[in-house]
């Protein structure tokens, strides 16, 4: 499929799931970081920042983009209908050119920032505005063989790194030099740039699940946890692997072990038509009943796709029921504060008879 039917096709999809007829869809982009990724979802575009942009979906599946000169260039790469700006005055006139004649108007209610939707009930006096996030997030759920194809690029280049971090790792490096070593070594594979922040954790900090890094050195005995992923033309993956440096204790090595087992507990379950609160649960329910009881505290995995959470959740109060194409992790953790802690992460892909493991770099339990 050509990438002008792919979009066509993703914007026919919004409005034939809508709960009521809508003349148009308008999504709005602010200023960075303001970004909503639907406005690359629904023109294809991969590079450019499109800061104050709009795209119009229409029900037959043509668009309209407005841009400023500073993205026009860019814009050119999409085959949608084109308008360009240089200034708020021209922006207006284009905007009131084009679509104050519509009465009911969709729009994005979890991108558009509030200051946004103030502008647009000013300029759109006798329209009817709808909020369809929810339709939005619906379709996007699904992935398409492109964004599947694009995943799995940034997958293999994580699964690249990992193979890597054991020879970077010796006494008294700190815990930022490994993350830089980490970001270099996704771009040097191929990633346009990091995921997010990534994660380097040495010791006790590793009982953080979202600590990043700092100056800690590693030193003998310490779990180092390294959770990161890779973004390609706007794609991204997610991994995590948890190391022991040297010397493991027995604690360490059972709180390795009842992790990959609840890991692999989760991933025999994902298949389709599933229940994403039943994964959750179940992964729960076993960690709960080992010595790790109350150490368990998140949910089991996440959506994946143009976000890092790409508006999907395998957690407690879930209500979404799993299709084949959905993309999630799937990463169970223990943390004991004050001790550490051990994180395994894989991305995979809902298939009509189970799931495809999208990242294979090895989960063995390793001391170096």
């Amino acid at each position: 499929m050509s990438g002008d039917n792919l979009v066509k096709k993703r914007v026919e999809s919004i409005f034939n799931i809508l709960k009521e007829p809508l003349d148009l869809i308008l999504i709005k982009t602010s200023t960075f970081p303001f970004i909503d990724n639907n406005f690359f979802y629904f023109t294809g575009l991969k590079k450019g920042i499109f800061e104050n942009s709009i795209v119009a979906l229409y029900p037959d599946g043509n668009l309209d983009i407005i841009v400023s000169k500073l993205e026009e260039e860019s814009a050119k790469k999409s085959k949608a209908n084109l308008h360009v700006y240089n200034d708020l005055k021209e922006w207006n006139r284009i905007i009131e050119d084009l679509f104050i004649s519509y009465n009911n108007i969709g729009l994005n209610y979890n991108g558009i920032t509030y200051s946004d939707l103030i502008k647009f009930k000013k300029i759109f006096t006798k329209s009817k505005f709808f909020d369809i996030s929810e339709q939005i997030n619906h379709v996007r759920l699904v992935k398409d063989k492109y964004e599947i194809d694009a995943i799995k690029k940034a997958c293999l280049i994580v699964d690249k790194v990992v193979e890597k971090i054991p020879e970077l790792l010796h006494e008294g490096i700190l815990e930022y030099e490994i993350a830089a070593e980490i970001n270099h070594l996704m771009q040097q594979f191929g990633a346009e740039k990091p995921a997010f922040e990534t994660i380097s954790s040495f010791g006790v900090n590793t009982a953080e699940p979202h600590y990043t890094h700092g100056n800690n050195r590693l030193y003998n005995g310490n779990f180092a946890l390294f959770d990161f992923g890779a973004s390609l033309n706007k794609y991204n993956s997610d991994i995590t692997r948890t190391f022991i440096f040297k010397n493991s204790n027995n604690t360490q090595k059972e709180m390795y072990d009842t992790v990959i087992k609840a890991q692999k507990l989760g991933l025999d379950l994902i298949k389709p038509n599933q229940k994403a609160k039943i994964v959750h649960d179940s992964v729960y329910s076993f960690i709960e009943k080992t010595k790790f009881k109350g150490y368990f505290i998140h949910s089991t995995g996440h959506s994946l796709g143009l976000e890092v959470h790409d508006g999907g959740s395998l957690g407690p109060d879930s209500n979404l029921i799993l299709k084949e194409n959905m993309v999630f992790t799937v990463e169970p953790g223990i943390y004991i504060p004050g001790f550490g802690g051990i994180r395994i992460e894989d991305d995979v892909r809902i298939k009509k008879d189970g799931f495809e493991l999208l990242t294979n770099s090895s989960k063995e339990f390793y001391e170096f």
